[in-house]
């Protein structure tokens, strides 16, 4: 009984869209209890899907949602990869297990996955929501951030120690890894690899609000503080990053940056060759030291660096085979054959197609890498005048996705890092569907603008 605490956020904001409208909901319920909540907590149903915290508040808004007209939606070509994708996971799970574990799982990329692309794509842009969505974002993690150096100091999860009461049984597989004498800070993420994905969206989209003078200069009743909140947001993302220790989410940032680095500069197609011939330059070899680094195998491995390097290499090895031997669906999400020694596959596109099969992969790919292209193309069209250099959306999203094709090769995209995923591909569609302006002054009080007016006739009586 103490598992239908998880419905509170459902009753929440009920009780909001009422009064305040599904936007408001949205923005200020759903995005919080999401980012703030860890989502392998789940209230018990027998016979019935069982809802994490914010799954419960995303039932609710559906339903306003539809019961208001869709407001702000526009169907378009991605969502079909999107409804695929979901579709091709739940198809793959019932052919290999039975219904029940199939209705989770569908469950979950419904609620999880569909619903979330569909709010990011109708209450964003175009209600003018572009900051506000990304400033609720950034605070909610920044809390996370400060929380989590208790667990780098002490070494146990708050959230766990706080929730594992109501939830008897549900936590006590996501425990506190350690590197570098230090605790791996997991916050409400479940583990630190996943921690360090989020933390990744937190900076990029901080750097973004910063380099987009979104933030006011000053905090009324907090004059005193030296430098702007925009400086100490930035500092408390950029920490809650380092505190994950997780290398791969180090080196996705730095990549990701590259490409967010192409919209601080006025000759953008100059300095993005100079990035893809660096990247060239400096990956191709580095690719190839680094696979010679990794396929010595652990027993030979002269490090823990290593080692770690040798498992990524031998999971390639070991699970292509069998994956190969269902490459249409799958073998489900537990059922495939356990190599010994190598249970853990922490490698994202490999996981999905040993649990999904390529038709899903397919669906997959063509989310991230056909977004991410997109998304560059549309940065490269848009003028570089038209805001403070680095307000360019486009090459923020674009340098998230990057940052997303690198650091899942290390670790299996799951809870909050994949409807993270799909609030962006929805986010991102609308944007360029919209074609919105690649950057919007915000207002005095922080807020953005109402949505531009794009009929092709306008017409205004002038005095």
């Amino acid at each position: 009984m103490l598992s239908f605490i998880a419905l509170l956020p459902g009753i929440i904001a009920y009780r909001i869209v009422s009064k305040r409208g599904i936007q408001f909901a949205f923005l200020r319920v759903y995005m919080p209890v999401f980012l703030l909540m860890p989502e392998y907590y789940h209230c018990v149903f027998p016979g019935a899907p069982d809802p994490s915290f914010s799954q419960s508040a995303c039932v609710v808004l559906i339903v306003s949602f539809v019961r208001s007209g869709w407001p702000g939606y526009r169907f378009s070509f991605n969502d079909l990869w999107v409804y695929g994708y979901a579709l091709c996971c739940s198809v793959s799970e019932y052919r290999a297990t039975n219904y029940a574990d199939a209705q989770n799982l569908m469950f979950g990329m419904v609620v999880g996955g569909i619903f979330p692309y569909i709010f990011a794509k109708s209450l964003i842009e175009p209600f003018g929501n572009r900051f506000e969505f990304a400033k609720i974002c950034v605070l909610s993690m920044c809390i996370v951030a400060i929380i989590n150096i208790w667990e780098t100091r002490f070494g146990f999860n708050v959230w766990r120690f706080t929730i594992d009461r109501f939830f008897p049984g549900q936590g006590q597989a996501w425990v506190t890894t350690f590197r570098f004498g230090l605790a791996r800070a997991a916050g409400p993420y479940a583990h630190a690899l996943l921690a360090g994905v989020m933390m990744i969206i937190c900076f990029r989209l901080q750097r973004w609000l910063h380099w987009s003078d979104a933030w006011p200069r000053k905090i009324k009743g907090m004059k005193w503080l030296p430098y702007t909140p925009a400086f100490w947001l930035s500092l408390i993302a950029a920490g809650g990053l380092f505190l994950t220790l997780a290398k791969g989410s180090w080196l996705a940032s730095f990549v990701g940056a590259t490409i967010t680095a192409m919209g601080r500069f006025k000759n953008r197609k100059q300095f993005g060759m100079a990035i893809l011939f660096s990247l060239v330059a400096i990956g191709v070899p580095a690719a190839g030291k680094f696979i010679s680094y990794a396929s010595v195998g652990r027993s030979a491995a002269a490090d823990a660096n290593q080692e770690t390097a040798a498992y990524r290499y031998e999971l390639i090895a070991n699970y292509m085979d069998i994956a190969n031997e269902k490459p249409m669906l799958g073998w489900g999400l537990s059922a495939w054959p356990k190599i010994p020694g190598t249970e853990s596959i922490d490698n994202h596109y490999l996981l999905l197609y040993l649990m999904h099969g390529r038709l899903t992969i397919l669906c997959f790919f063509m989310l991230l890498f056909g977004t991410l292209i997109r998304l560059i193309r549309y940065a490269f069209s848009q003028p570089p005048a038209q805001g403070p250099l680095g307000s360019s959306l486009a090459f923020t999203l674009a340098g998230i996705y990057v940052a997303y094709v690198i650091a899942i090769a290390t670790v299996y995209m799951g809870f909050q890092t994949f409807t993270m995923f799909m609030m962006l591909c929805g986010w991102s569609e609308s944007y360029m569907q919209r074609r919105t302006r690649e950057w919007q002054p915000p207002d005095d009080d922080g807020s953005a603008p109402p949505p531009i007016d794009s009929r092709p006739f306008k017409f205004q009586k002038v005095l």
